[in-house]
């Protein structure tokens, strides 16, 4: 099968940390993801232990236009979080893997020898997704429609079918056999895992609090983060709640007859992850103790219509890739984008539930877009090193019809 997939040599993930995932329209609802990625990067710079006059590349990751000057996102995180004046900036862009696409291109920049730091930041607001119009610069005309639409909503249908994210995975379940109660059932361990999580501080330990603060840049107008009056703080995940399968089968589908619900598909949230990979030769000059190494990537089409089964040939393209089985692979972060979708992945590759979603999915926790692959990742080589495996893939589908995986090693 043709695909897109590379395999490193001289890669590691130093550290992650993220703010919390909060629900749309929450604390974080007003905040600029130029200012969560901000926040984020200078606490994983922070939180590694490096300088950051060290970093030669910024890699940024954020979907929606989310402010004015949105244009300029990936410089002001460099730049406000203390990167040298002359490191460059780039804004990459491949939706729901966008995450997974940013470490893709910092190994590459290091392979080739453009850089031995590189910040990686994916930052998404869902809430301030915008109310926009692409067809009255040229003004009104008399009695034509007014074309102001919600960004959020229209960008969850894919004008080629035309079809939406949710019916994309209801296809998955009538393909597969996905019953709304095995989708159900399924949602419920998301929450289960992620408030047992969340329990015993794991979600925690990848968290940096979020605060009223200012973001100073000598001779540069200050930036920074105004939280909602009363709230002083925003310290952990808001979404995860107890969800008995009980509670979730109450709920409407989305479609008459279907399985999806709001209850078993990932929740909008705000937030945004940071990270840092570097080159060996860094790794050992400063002697880091990184999280991870990272082993290969792998990106594949899928038709549009089943675009929820995207992981399944990624996964398969990236173990073939680096000369690896799934019995090789000790644990598993799949993007809960939709239950059903999931589920699909699931039972496509024969994966051990015990292995996947372990902390929780999007599903409970939610799925800031462009920042969910750097989450999972992180996340993935945290509870790798916790249990002593070796070999971790954290994988999302991609609207439009697309699959990404990335494969580490603790």
């Amino acid at each position: 099968m043709k695909h897109f997939s590379a395999r490193f040599s001289n890669a590691w993930l130093l550290d992650g940390v993220r703010t919390p995932l909060v629900d749309y329209c929450g604390a974080l609802g007003a905040i600029s993801p130029t200012d969560m990625g901000i926040k984020v990067a200078r606490a994983v710079i922070q939180r590694a232990g490096v300088a950051a006059s060290d970093v030669d590349s910024v890699i940024t990751g954020s979907m929606a236009q989310a402010d004015f000057d949105a244009f300029v996102l990936p410089r002001h995180i460099g730049l406000y979080a203390g990167v040298p004046m002359a490191v460059p900036a780039i804004l990459a862009q491949r939706i729901c893997g966008t995450g997974f696409e940013l470490f893709r291109q910092a190994a590459d920049q290091i392979a080739l020898g453009y850089a031995e730091l590189a910040l990686v930041v994916g930052t998404e607001s869902m809430t301030r997704n915008p109310i926009a119009a692409y067809t009255h610069r040229s003004g009104f005309k008399l009695g034509a429609p007014v074309e102001f639409k919600d960004f959020l909503v229209e960008a969850l249908n894919d004008t080629a079918g035309p079809i939406t994210m949710i019916e994309t995975a209801e296809n998955l379940a009538k393909q597969y056999g996905i019953s709304r109660a095995d989708v159900d059932t399924f949602a419920a361990q998301s929450f289960e895992r992620a408030l047992k999580a969340q329990a015993d501080g794991f979600h925690a330990g990848e968290i940096v609090p979020v605060v009223n603060e200012d973001f100073a840049l000598d001779g540069y107008h200050t930036r920074g983060i105004r939280l909602p009056r009363k709230v002083d703080q925003v310290a952990h995940d808001t979404h995860p709640r107890p969800s008995p399968v009980e509670t979730l089968a109450k709920l409407r589908p989305v479609y008459a007859g279907g399985v999806q619900t709001a209850g078993n598909s990932s929740a909008l949230v705000d937030g945004a992850v940071g990270a840092l990979v570097a080159s060996d030769a860094y790794v050992k000059r400063n002697g880091l103790k990184p999280l991870a190494r990272l082993v290969g990537a792998a990106a594949v089409g899928v038709p549009p219509e089943i675009m929820g089964i995207g992981p399944a040939p990624a996964i398969r393209a990236l173990l073939e890739r680096c000369e690896l089985t799934l019995d090789d692979i000790g644990l598993f972060e799949i993007n809960e984008a939709q239950g059903a979708q999931t589920l699909a992945v699931e039972r496509e590759l024969g994966l051990d539930r015990d292995k996947l979603n372990v902390n929780g999915g999007a599903i409970a926790l939610g799925h800031p877009l462009a920042a969910t692959g750097v989450r999972l990742t992180v996340t993935l080589a945290r509870e790798l090193k916790r249990r002593g495996l070796r070999y971790g893939i954290s994988s999302a589908c991609v609207g439009g019809g697309q699959g990404m995986a990335l494969l580490i090693e603790v």
